[in-house]
């Protein structure tokens, strides 16, 4: 199985947009990969062709067709909650050997597989797995996406050090730069980034907030960071 898992200290963060760049700079470079991002909820009928499943699409080259999105998001829910409360705002379960099926049968194609999770690596998915153990059972190293708030880095090796714990590998950190804080200014991106190299000794990158459509095709380069 060749691939890697996208996860993030938290929701909202940048896990997409990450997943996006390295699709949209794989297909530039013309390397052959392919991407999940099994399971999404808030996700509006009304507005699937705005979603997280269909940037992920775009940047792969594929057309936003009910196919496109069961083959990358089977596993969808309407309310924007944790995998576990949104499935049951639904009255259904999410199941968990199901999920690890179709990652694995991605994985176990010969092209190279970006698996992106859901909310941080710590969410709870289905009864008392969380993404952690979604990470461990499909056995694949992480890239970690953090924000660049105020806070960050206690987040980021709270995130780094509770995954090491349990034995997962991450390769490399990437650094999303957050909107503007509301309380305090954030921090400089170049100095965060700099604090979490020194304190984690991982490669790390960083993004700056892209105002553009489609940012994924404007953020800087990525690839290396899969063979971190």
């Amino acid at each position: 199985m060749t691939g890697l898992f996208i996860t993030a200290t938290g929701t909202e963060i940048g896990k997409t947009l990450i997943t996006a760049a390295l699709c949209h700079q794989a297909r530039e470079a013309g390397k052959p990969l392919q991407a999940l991002k099994p399971i999404i909820s808030g996700l509006d009928d009304d507005t699937l062709d705005e979603s997280d499943t269909a940037v992920i699409a775009k940047a792969l080259g594929l057309p936003l067709s009910d196919a496109t999105f069961d083959r990358i998001s089977p596993f969808r829910f309407k309310a924007p909650l944790a995998p576990t409360m949104a499935a049951k705002a639904e009255g259904r379960t999410l199941d968990y050997d199901a999920i690890i099926h179709t990652c694995r049968q991605a994985l176990d194609s010969d092209t190279f597989t970006l698996i992106e999770g859901v909310g941080g690596s710590f969410v709870p998915l289905a009864g008392d797995r969380l993404v952690a153990d979604w990470i461990t059972d499909l056995g694949l190293d992480s890239i970690l996406v953090a924000g660049s708030y105020l806070g960050t880095i206690s987040h980021t090796i709270s995130t780094l050090e509770a995954m090491q714990a349990r034995g997962l590998k991450v390769r490399a950190i990437i650094v999303s730069e957050s909107a503007p804080g509301t309380l305090y200014d954030n921090p400089d991106l170049a100095e965060t980034a700099g604090e979490i190299v020194r304190l984690t000794g991982l490669p790390v990158a960083t993004i700056p907030r892209i105002q553009a459509a489609d940012p994924w095709r404007h953020a800087p380069p990525l690839l290396h960071l899969l063979n971190a």
